[in-house]
């Protein structure tokens, strides 16, 4: 099992630790490439509008349009009369078990005095009565008992729920393996087996990342309001449906049991008084090409509002509104996570626990119009028929079920179309979970972009070279598959010359689905260039809103004067556009403004801030509060926030620093050192707490501690080239030009493509008359940065040599 994977919402699974750079991201790019004004100037396009005004979302109108009082909730017992067929398979579903009240029929577990060791501690679990209690470490790291109120989960595994006065419930880490004992089940485990997580960890179980309320509790339950309290720092949380109930998905029902039981009410014979109509497959068929053996939709999709429904729950997301009704627009209520490098592997493979539909999005399947119930029943969440007999819904059997095609033998593991097509990665221990991009299997490509395949996923005794030549002998050397983004994301990420050409023409294929082009604007944040700025204004035109999302996100990193291209953004169709319009335009001089423009930004404000108190709970929304008052110049406000980011979590690093710098920025020294010595005393010797204090000990005249403090930041984090440049630049300052040099050729052997220290190398050597060095740098680092600033000046300094 990987250490530390990074799952999130909407599942309580082995949640990440939050790497600063992440929330340091809006900072980092404005250093990075403030140059981009020096010689890009204002671009010269202007983008073209999005849409006319923000569309309001109700709870009876999302998707039929009708103006009416907001349906209420009914529960699902109310639709098993008329639905009794569908609410029976419904029961008999993990939604209908996801989450249950504890007892002798819904407990798995065994509470027999069963004890389990993890991290030098011994659990016990045991009952009293018909009550079931752990005994294990709490948040002081003591022994306590606790008594579990609620089950979660079902199969393969199951999790406990602990209830705490503050309304708090918190998921025990020790799980439950449901699975047979054959299987390896019928035992007690821990979600990090590898790892020694305790009390004093932000994993363990009685921390925020285990939190029920905020971290799975709308996906468990129907209708969940967290009803958190920032004032107090406590929650009322309620629900209409301990379970994932029929309102999950269909939306508020009392509307439709209002039109059941008129049959003379006529108002609404179309939408039958649903909320969410998942009525997509109604009418249409698969019409199969005997040419091809593939089939084809008779009607194209209309909108996304099933899948986007699902999406809610099966996403790599984070909440953006304390909305909790379904409403089938993902993006109003949630924002997805792109193709990143800590989520996916290049080529859009799952690496993390990113729940289907990240991995759908970038598949042959939905640019089709496939949903999910084409192969999933909707009640019982199963596959629609068993083995390929779901894929031969549209792939015919005759070409695609047989050993010409897998060159297995039929009826073995390798004749299943979702082994080769959709295989598996395990997480939360047992639980292995299908790729659903997909994709053709690219062994030739695992060796040089470091991913899986599903060949070598059974073949374990054969390398990718093996399992390459068998594909090509089988279907010659044209391999590509739909997915053809993961050398230029690899390349990118390895700081590989002709990187951002590659990106921008990615971006600008209309074939590749809008989550990898959105991804491959994203990554083109690491080359600032002419392509860079002409992407993010055709991004923010783009019909796909995850599209214009990454382009407001990379706008965010440029300079002030060129963020006020995010103000037609802020009239955006949808909530997180408009949010992330008022993130991007937190700098801008209001005085500069007409009216009309004042009140657009002012809308893009309120969306960001509200996007960020419906998570309010979370120190990271505080923090990225702080950094938005900080560009809004607004420091009282910055300073509060970043001081309540502590408060909520005072092992997080992040909000420190930016409390440092902000302090740093307002002439408050005094108050910058006694914060990081704050946050070295909530964590000892974190390196970018470390670096920090070394950069306050330079303002302070005080070199030595510095080079110390720097030394021992990157020794402690060896990857981060920013500690190493900052370290060289700081040596070579003090006289010890032999030492700086050693620093960054030990940097660049990890990081090879780095432009800051291919240039501060380049630099040293052309001050040293190294001529040969210097050359070689400059020439590494124009490969690399082409659209630079120094690139010419290294260029005009080398030739002049």
């Amino acid at each position: 099992m990987k250490k530390r994977q990074k799952p999130g919402p909407p599942a309580l699974v082995n949640p990440p630790r939050r790497p600063l750079w992440h929330w340091l991201l809006a900072v980092a790019a404005l250093v990075a490439i403030a140059w981009l004004i020096h010689f890009l100037g204002n671009p010269t396009s202007e983008p073209k509008s999005v849409s006319s005004a923000p569309v309001a979302i109700e709870k009876a109108e999302v998707a039929t349009g009708k103006i009416s009082e907001p349906a209420s909730y009914v529960g699902a017992d109310a639709c098993s009369g008329c639905h009794a067929d569908q609410f029976g398979l419904w029961q008999t579903s993990q939604h209908g078990k996801a989450m249950q009240h504890a007892t002798l029929e819904t407990v798995l577990g065994d509470f027999k005095d069963a004890s389990f060791r993890y991290a030098n501690t011994t659990s016990t679990f045991f009952r009293r009565g018909d009550e079931f209690w752990v005994r294990t470490d709490g948040a002081d790291g003591q022994m306590d008992d606790f008594q579990i109120s609620y089950t979660f989960g079902l199969y393969p595994l199951q999790q406990y729920l602990i209830k705490f006065p503050d309304g708090r419930m918190q998921a025990l880490s020790i799980a439950w393996d449901s699975r047979p004992a054959k299987e390896g089940g019928q035992r007690w485990f821990h979600l990090y087996p590898e790892e020694n997580v305790d009390f004093k960890d932000e994993l363990h179980w009685t921390k925020g990342q285990q939190n029920w309320n905020y971290m799975c509790a709308d996906c468990h339950s129907t209708h969940l309001q967290r009803n958190y309290d920032e004032a107090t720092d406590r929650y009322a949380t309620t629900w209409s449906d301990l379970n994932v109930g029929c309102e999950s998905c269909h939306g508020p029902g009392s509307a439709h049991v209002a039109w059941a039981s008129d049959p003379n009410d006529a108002s609404d014979a179309a939408g039958m008084g649903l909320s969410i109509p998942l009525d997509k497959r109604q009418g249409v068929t698969w019409i199969p090409d005997p040419a091809t053996g593939n089939a084809s939709r008779s009607t194209p999709m209309r909108d996304n509002l099933e899948v986007e429904t699902c999406a809610v729950c099966h996403a790599r997301r984070g909440s953006v509104s304390t909305h909790a009704d379904p409403t089938g627009r993902l993006l109003d209520t949630h924002n997805p996570s792109l193709l990143t490098e800590t989520l996916y592997f290049a080529d859009g493979q799952q690496l993390d626990e990113v729940y289907t539909y990240g991995s759908f999005l970038q598949s042959k399947m939905h640019a089709a119009g496939v949903t999910c119930s084409d192969c999933h029943d909707p009640h019982t969440a199963k596959l629609r028929l068993p083995g390929n007999g779901v894929c031969g819904q549209c792939h015919s059997a005759a070409k695609y079920d047989v050993a010409e095609h897998s060159h297995h033998q039929p009826g073995s593991a390798g004749a299943e179309c979702a082994n080769c097509h959709m295989p598996t990665r395990p997480y939360m221990v047992v639980d292995p979970r299908h790729d659903h991009s997909m994709r053709i299997p690219r062994p030739d490509l695992s060796e040089a972009l470091e991913t899986p395949n599903a060949c070598n996923n059974c073949h374990t005794d054969q390398d990718p070279a093996w399992a390459a030549a068998a594909i090509e002998e089988w279907f010659g050397t044209e391999r590509k598959g739909f997915q053809n983004w993961g050398e230029a994301f690899h390349a990118a990420r390895n700081g590989q010359s002709g990187s951002v050409q590659n990106l921008a023409r990615l971006f600008a294929d209309p074939e590749v689905p809008g989550i990898a082009r959105a991804t491959a604007l994203a990554e083109m944040q690491r080359f600032p260039s002419r392509l860079l700025l002409a992407a993010i204004t055709d991004g923010l035109a783009d019909k796909d809103p995850m599209v214009r999302i990454a382009a407001l996100d990379a706008l965010t990193g440029l300079p002030v004067q060129l963020r006020s291209k995010a103000i037609p953004s802020t009239s955006d169709e949808v909530q997180s556009v408009r949010a992330r319009a008022g993130r991007a335009l937190a700098p801008t001089d209001m005085n500069a403004l007409t009216p009309q423009q004042r009140a657009d930004v002012e809308r893009g404000f309120e969306a960001f801030e509200a996007s960020q108190l419906a998570i309010a709970e979370r120190p990271e929304a505080h923090l990225n509060l702080g950094i938005y008052f900080s560009e809004r110049n607004d420091p009282g406000r910055a300073e509060s926030q970043y001081q309540h980011a502590i408060r909520l979590d005072p092992g997080f690093v992040a909000a420190y620093a930016n409390l440092a710098d902000l302090y740093r920025a307002t002439a408050r020294e005094t108050e910058a050192a006694r914060t990081l010595d704050e946050g070295l005393a909530a964590v000892p010797n974190d390196p970018t707490l470390v670096h920090s204090v070394g950069l306050l000990r330079i303002r302070e005249g005080r070199t030595k501690e510095a080079l110390e403090l720097f030394a021992q930041a990157h020794a402690s984090a060896p990857a981060n080239t920013r500690f190493a440049y900052v370290y060289a630049v700081a040596l070579r300052s003090d006289g010890q030009p032999q030492k700086a040099q050693q620093v960054l050729d030990r940097a660049l052997d990890g990081a090879p493509n780095a432009p800051d220290l291919l240039y501060a190398r380049a630099s040293y050597a052309l001050e040293d008359g190294d001529m040969p060095v210097a050359s070689e740098f400059a020439n590494r680092f124009i490969s690399v940065a082409p659209e630079d600033p120094r690139a010419m000046s290294l260029l005009q300094a080398t030739n002049a040599r």
